[in-house]
């Protein structure tokens, strides 16, 4: 754990390193006295401002820096939209420095749940296959269904505009989904026929 030194700690320490003397004394000479606490104050804030630096390059506690994370990994993303949350920025920048990806219906209920969507879940259709299929069936599937793949996202997202939550021409009632239909076709496999069906 990193502890930074306060004012006093530093102005203690500027003291002890005086040479001795009446010349540094405190009733004979005040000036030295108030120059020295300029300085504490002074490597205080520089002790502060190292330790932000330290929060600063950890994409977890990063706030400052946002717009130099955003440039190095090539944010924002532009399934945010124009002018994205400034917390939904951070989520992007750690999101790009240690997700992985994935093609496995996990992962695109991960997608889901970082969009607002805790139950979202991935239902996964069959193709006809002998031995599997039964005759008499009211959807026997076609073999596109192997590649087909629907996200039920589950109950409609809290977050949707309304009186009292909403600025000035926002439309009320609406409920922001553009962001999980471009992150999960972004993210989706080329063969794949993904479908959203939303909660109600």
């Amino acid at each position: 754990m990193v502890v930074t030194r306060t004012a006093t700690d530093y102005y203690a320490q500027l003291r002890s390193l005086l040479p001795p003397g009446p010349a540094w004394d405190i009733e004979f000479n005040p000036e030295v006295d108030q120059l020295l606490k300029a300085a504490a104050d002074l490597l205080a804030a520089e002790d502060k401002r190292a330790l932000d630096l330290l929060a600063e390059s950890d994409p977890d506690t990063v706030r400052e820096l946002v717009p130099d994370w955003e440039r190095v990994m090539q944010l924002p993303d532009p399934c945010l939209g124009d002018s994205p949350l400034f917390e939904d920025r951070r989520l992007a920048v750690r999101r790009r420095l240690v997700e992985v990806g994935g093609q496995t219906p996990a992962y695109f209920v991960e997608l889901a749940v970082a969009q607002g969507y805790p139950n979202a879940k991935v239902i996964e259709h069959r193709a006809p296959r002998f031995g599997r299929s039964r005759f008499g069936s009211a959807r026997f599937g076609t073999w596109a269904a192997q590649f087909m793949w629907t996200l039920d996202t589950g109950p409609r997202r809290r977050i949707g505009r309304r009186f009292g939550a909403a600025y000035f021409g926002e439309t009320f009632g609406g409920n922001p989904n553009g962001a999980l239909e471009c992150v999960l076709r972004r993210s989706a496999p080329a063969h794949a026929l993904e479908f959203i069906k939303y909660g109600e």
